[in-house]
């Protein structure tokens, strides 16, 4: 007997924005495919809160942002949520009477992209990986890997079209181009 399956419709960019299922479920569009985004842990929530709140002692708060969306690059559509954002003048000005927050294509990069990684192979794969090069391939200034499991922080620095990465640990100080004055350590971020 031979089964058939149906395949997924896959969404263009412009149908993922027009997309509501009538829930609040937050998704990522990913080769054109709705990826359900599960809820964080307690941990990554007490994290990303901990950073934006150390991000508004440096930047007007209207700079600092979650639930903002970057349209990247891929095979097909491809629109990433990540933890946190700190917006340039020009990419916050993008979005000024937008009635969602979703950096387009057409519009300037943020400055700096958080991921704080969840717990799993998968989570691990797409923020290491795949968001790595779709970030670098934005041309956004900064992107920093929050690894709870291993008590890391990755910053990845824009330089010369491609990112270089340093992992930092313990008592290393986050050294930041975008933060300049950022006086935080590793372990202070996981420590809340």
């Amino acid at each position: 007997m031979t089964q058939t399956t149906t395949p997924k419709k896959l969404l263009t960019f412009e149908e993922f924005l027009a997309y509501d299922d009538g829930t609040d479920t937050r998704y990522e569009l990913v080769d054109g495919e709705l990826v359900e985004m599960p809820p964080e842990s307690q941990l990554n929530n007490v994290i990303t809160k901990f950073l934006f709140v150390e991000l508004a002692k440096h930047f007007a708060i209207a700079l600092v942002a979650w639930n903002t969306e970057i349209e990247v690059s891929g095979r097909r559509a491809k629109c990433r949520l990540p933890d946190l954002l700190v917006h340039t003048e020009e990419s916050l000005a993008a979005l000024t009477g937008a009635t969602r927050a979703t950096i387009t294509h057409e519009m300037p990069p943020p400055a700096l992209v958080i991921e704080v990684v969840s717990p799993g192979v998968e989570n691990r794969n797409r923020d290491y990986r795949y968001k790595h090069t779709e970030y670098a391939a934005r041309g956004i200034a900064e992107y920093w890997i929050v690894d709870p499991e291993l008590q890391q922080i990755t910053v990845c620095k824009w330089v010369e079209g491609q990112y270089e990465d340093g992992v930092l640990t313990g008592a290393m100080p986050i050294a930041s181009d975008v933060v300049p004055n950022w006086s935080l350590t590793v372990e202070q971020v996981f420590a809340g």
